[in-house]
């Protein structure tokens, strides 16, 4: 089966986020109108569920492409991307107007002060987090569509 593998790699790399964000939606659709937190979920909630899906899609087929001309790891394929997320989410929110950057750390919708070292930990945690999904749930689907 070899026909159409760029968008079987496409499918492949847009499920596993597309699960996650479904439940991500719930929980902020539970917090926002069952306990009635007043943050505007609705421009948080925007760029994930536009970006995350069709990147984590278009960086799959960027895998097949690499994995043509050798064999490279899928999981540090995958770790790369949240250097590409952030800035991108961090630019977008900036150009929004929530998100503004101090000199001790970020400030999230004028309320929440996050510093710097917590976002680093964070950031390292998310880029294992990041190795872990690709190296078994993407290389799972890719084995599902036949690409892996």
């Amino acid at each position: 089966m070899n026909t159409h593998p760029y968008v079987r790699a496409y499918l492949a790399g847009i499920a596993v986020p597309t699960m996650f964000l479904l439940v991500i939606l719930s929980g902020f659709v539970v917090v926002r109108l069952i306990l009635q937190v007043q943050v505007p979920i609705e421009r948080i909630i925007v760029f994930p569920m536009a970006v995350v899906p069709n990147l984590f899609g278009l960086w799959n087929m960027l895998y097949l492409r690499r994995r043509e001309h050798g064999h490279p790891s899928i999981g540090l394929h995958g770790a790369v991307l949240p250097f590409i997320l952030v800035p991108l989410g961090g630019l977008v929110a900036c150009s929004l107007g929530f998100l503004s950057f101090t000199s001790s750390g970020i400030v999230y919708f004028v309320a929440i002060h996050v510093n710097y070292g917590l976002l680093a930990a964070a950031f390292c945690i998310a880029v294992g987090g990041y190795y872990l999904v690709w190296k078994h749930l993407v290389n799972f689907f890719n084995g599902v569509v036949g690409i892996a």
